[in-house]
């Protein structure tokens, strides 16, 4: 990747110029809810002029209460699978919906380390869910390799893509 004048790099604000036009051109708003990836998809959303007729809101709920409060990610879930799940990204996205005016709405939890991963959870393991309103969540699972921004950084790829896949 070839970074630009910011240090962003070109394939993040492709991806995100695609998604705001997806989303400009099908009337849409989005509403994002990121744990481990810490707001970087709203920020690069919300880098491209005139996101406010698309980007509704972003939920940035990195502890659990945060979940449980914006969200309404129910304790049960979070105590039984732990915020790195598909229940909870499930709940997550669920709630963005909810708690939102969006249409869309994408949510991504991690453990992008270096330090926090375990044998059945490792550092770069990462859950997404996607959610049309009126539809059920589309989850799915990655594992990353490398540092703790290397992780993130796919992450916020990876959501951006699966909400393209949407379509």
């Amino acid at each position: 990747m070839k970074p630009n004048t910011n240090g962003m790099s070109e394939s993040l604000e492709s991806t995100a110029q695609q998604v705001a036009d997806y989303l400009l051109g099908s009337g849409q708003q989005l509403a994002t809810a990121e744990s481990c990836t810490g707001g970087w998809i709203a920020k690069l959303l919300t880098d491209i002029a005139g996101s406010s007729e698309w980007f509704e809101r972003g939920f940035v709920t990195y502890s659990n209460a945060a979940k449980q409060e914006m969200l309404g990610v129910s304790g049960q879930a979070l105590a039984k699978h732990g915020a790195v799940s598909e229940a909870v990204v499930q709940e997550m996205v669920s709630g963005a919906l909810a708690h939102s005016r969006a249409s869309i709405a994408l949510s991504v939890s991690g453990i992008a380390g270096p330090g926090g991963g375990t044998a059945e959870k490792p550092v770069g393991t990462v859950w997404f869910a996607w959610q049309r309103e009126g539809a059920s969540p589309v989850t799915a699972c990655q594992q990353f390799p490398g540092d703790r921004d290397a992780v993130r950084r796919q992450a916020v790829i990876v959501a951006l893509k699966g909400l393209l896949a949407l379509n």
